[in-house]
């Protein structure tokens, strides 16, 4: 059996919705995985906000304006009268759980609780159309059998058994719809494997099956070589690595959430990642056999910080990195690059919330210096140390682009390259003309 994870995007609307039914319905068993249809989540962020603030008129309005959406989408998506009406219950249904947090206390529980809704409605909604054109499919409810533990990681023994149990309550179906994102905490409570989470959905629930295959379809036919957005004549990459793929969505490829990457890893399922809008194309396979000897493609990570810690006392100093790397855990601030010398360590970070207090901890142990409007540029491909020349040819690529750290050594996949914000682009089309064409 095969898992299809399908984006917001790709149900954005009614005719989406209608082409995504014309993708799945080919009389193979699968499991469907859904987001929330495009601008609901953050419509839902929103509101929660609104709640948060006190603000109840300005959150009844905004639902007021989401609900018409639905009921705009519920016209143009149903034939039958009977179809229409009962999809607009569902929708009242759904909105008027939304207007009931305007009579109580709001808190971060009940914001997960609506930010649960954009999954359900857009699954319930799809599974229904499913119905009217007479397709043998149910839903399975994702709150049902997707549990994280008490550190917010997924319970995967629970989610293989649970979900087993809920498939074997309809095990003639041909299509099983459920949602992404949306999950239990290990307090029973509805939560969420964060923004970008679908992804992580289709792979867990892949790994609980044991699928053939987890399918990934966007609005982009596969990962491509280098940012479309910023350099012409890109192209998808027909095979990665499980790490080349891993590498390239955690420094900035948006088509694949870097969670997603592990659980099939692990169980050793192929990742193939198409596109709703072409779905002839072929995309790109992820597995464990990548390309030996070959760089595949560029990447960018935004928004990214520089801390340069300098100390004299760090020289033949046991400990010191330590102590460094305990300040930025006590701060829950994940470090993207690290460069290290006798006297001074450099890191990068991409969340710069506590900023301040890490660098005011820091200076207990040296000179901090700190550098803002950053880049980490990702060249990634099969480049084991072995293999002479690499480094050279994508070090000189960028040989007119001021650097600010390299990391070499890490991983046989990656090279990065941090950077000005304002050379990102230049470094971006140098790399695709030195290693591409």
């Amino acid at each position: 059996m095969k898992v299809l994870k399908f984006g917001g995007t790709s149900v954005g609307s009614a005719a989406r919705m209608k082409e995504v039914a014309k993708l799945i319905c080919d009389g193979n068993q699968k499991i469907v995985v859904l987001s929330a249809m495009s601008g609901t989540t953050n419509s839902l962020v929103e509101i929660s906000d609104y709640f948060y603030k006190g603000n109840t008129s300005g959150a009844l309005e905004r639902i007021n304006v989401l609900q018409q959406k639905y009921f705009d989408v519920c016209e143009e998506l149903y034939a039958s009268v009977d179809h229409k009406n009962e999809a607009n219950v569902v929708i009242k249904t759904h909105f008027d759980f939304l207007r009931s947090f305007s009579k109580s206390v709001f808190t971060l529980f009940e914001e997960k609780a609506i930010l649960a809704e954009g999954e359900l409605l857009s699954t319930t909604l799809f599974q229904l159309y499913l119905s009217e054109i007479g397709e043998n499919s149910a839903l399975l409810p994702a709150l049902e059998y997707m549990r994280i533990d008490k550190n917010a990681e997924p319970d995967t023994a629970f989610i293989a058994v649970e979900l087993a149990k809920q498939l074997e309550l309809q095990p003639d179906k041909m299509i099983y719809i459920t949602q992404g994102f949306i999950c239990r905490n290990f307090y029973g409570e509805i939560d969420n494997l964060q923004r970008g989470g679908s992804d992580y959905s289709a792979s867990l629930v892949g790994a609980a099956i044991n699928a053939s295959e987890i399918q990934i379809w966007t609005d982009i036919d596969g990962m491509h070589n280098n940012d479309p957005r910023y350099v012409e004549g890109t192209k998808p990459v027909p095979v990665l690595h499980f790490e080349e793929a891993a590498e390239l969505a955690y420094f900035g490829a948006k088509i694949l959430h870097p969670t997603c990457i592990l659980p099939a890893k692990l169980a050793n399922i192929p990742v193939r990642l198409l596109n709703t809008m072409e779905p002839t194309a072929a995309g790109t396979l992820i597995t464990t056999k990548g390309k030996n000897g070959k760089i595949e493609a560029v990447a960018a990570k935004d928004g990214i910080t520089a801390i340069k810690i300098k100390s004299g006392r760090m020289l033949l100093a046991h400990g010191f990195l330590r102590k460094v790397f305990e300040i930025f855990e006590s701060y829950q601030t994940p470090i993207d690059m690290i460069t290290t010398s006798e006297v001074g360590v450099s890191v990068s970070i991409d969340n710069a919330k506590r900023l301040d207090e890490i660098v005011n901890d820091l200076k207990k142990f040296g000179t901090v210096t700190v550098d803002k409007n950053l880049v980490i540029i990702c060249v990634v491909g099969d480049m084991p140390y072995e293999n002479v020349g690499f480094q050279a040819k994508v070090v000189n690529a960028l040989k007119d682009i001021p650097v600010r750290m390299i990391s070499y050594g890490g991983s046989n996949y990656n090279i990065s390259f941090l950077i000005n914000a304002d050379d990102k682009i230049p470094a971006l089309k140098a790399l695709s003309a030195a290693l591409f064409n």
